[in-house]
């Protein structure tokens, strides 16, 4: 009777026993994923790392300056001390992660900082500097990658842009500037990679509470016009806002984990309800700035 009823709950189990099967199957795939973040000693970086730890990734971080990620003691962890701007450091970094861990399927661009300051304030070296950060950076980092990525056939790339490289905020022309091109990179890169099996998303969030409303991820031009005086005032919301910032970096990391192990990522995504706020905003006022507009953008056709 006994061994009757233990064969009638697993027959009528079966559906149960074999979505749990494959979700663990899915599960063993998932972690055998190498992860390879860019500057990942604080904010979202960071928590990316202890959550992918957690769940058993292994996760190669680099940081300016090794020190910064020694407190982080895991056998699936790699500390790399990485110039991004130097194209050698990077290679040396990847060779490294490869020989640790045998592979790469994951870059995440999350290195960057913002630049406050109207255009005329900002001195040809700070806007460099700026740059050189938060776009060729990521231009340096995916072209060390893409080698490995072909060998395989696959490969993921996850840009951090930000909901001002698609709906700009007052008194960060450079920083837009520069997310805009990050933004812009990542969707014409998901075109050419596609056929290779490589797929690229550009992240966009909005405010996370991290420390990115501190000093230490946030410069402001040197020199300052009183006539932008409006600025400053701007710039002190953010104060404010810290730390009252509606998004949780804990939960960045299952959403990448969702993106990554996704058969159609997106290319862009939004993340936060503040950003997707921002977005529809920005695209309801481009879709009627487009109408608006339509006759003047025609006329430059020729005559049927």
């Amino acid at each position: 009777m006994i061994c009757t009823n233990y064969v009638s709950v697993l027959t009528n189990n079966v559906p149960y026993i074999r979505a749990n099967f494959a979700s663990i199957k899915s599960i063993k795939m998932d972690i055998s994923k190498v992860w390879y973040i860019t500057d990942a000693s604080k904010g979202i970086g960071r928590s990316l790392i202890e959550q992918l730890l957690l769940k058993g990734y292994k996760v190669a971080a680099t940081s300016r300056q090794i020190s910064a990620l020694s407190d982080i003691t895991n056998e699936n962890f790699l500390p790399l001390e990485v110039d991004l701007t130097d194209e050698r450091s990077i290679a040396g970094s990847m060779e490294k992660t490869i020989s640790t861990f045998g592979r790469i399927d994951v870059i995440v661009n999350n290195a960057g900082y913002g630049i406050g300051g109207a255009i005329e304030e900002l001195s040809e070296q700070e806007i460099n500097d700026n740059f050189n950060i938060n776009f060729f950076a990521v231009v340096k980092v995916i072209q060390q990658a893409l080698p490995y990525f072909r060998r395989q056939h696959s490969g993921h790339i996850i840009n951090i842009s930000s909901i001002a490289g698609f709906a700009p905020g007052l008194g960060w022309s450079i920083y837009c500037a520069a997310k805009f091109a990050v933004t812009g990179l990542s969707e014409a890169l998901a075109n050419d990679l596609k056929p290779l099996g490589v797929k690229v998303t550009a992240i966009l969030p909005g405010w996370f509470r991290t420390n990115f409303a501190k000093q230490d991820s946030i410069a402001f031009s040197k020199k300052q016009i009183d006539d932008y005086s409006f600025l400053r005032t701007a710039y002190q919301k953010m104060n404010e806002i810290d730390g009252k910032q509606l998004g949780n970096p804990d939960k960045v990391a299952d959403t990448f984990i969702e993106l990554v192990d996704s058969q159609h990522s997106p290319t862009l995504l939004f993340l936060g309800s503040d950003a997707h706020k921002r977005a529809a905003e920005k695209i309801a006022q481009l879709s009627q700035q487009i109408e608006e507009w339509e006759n003047l953008t025609i006329s430059t056709d020729f005559e049927q």
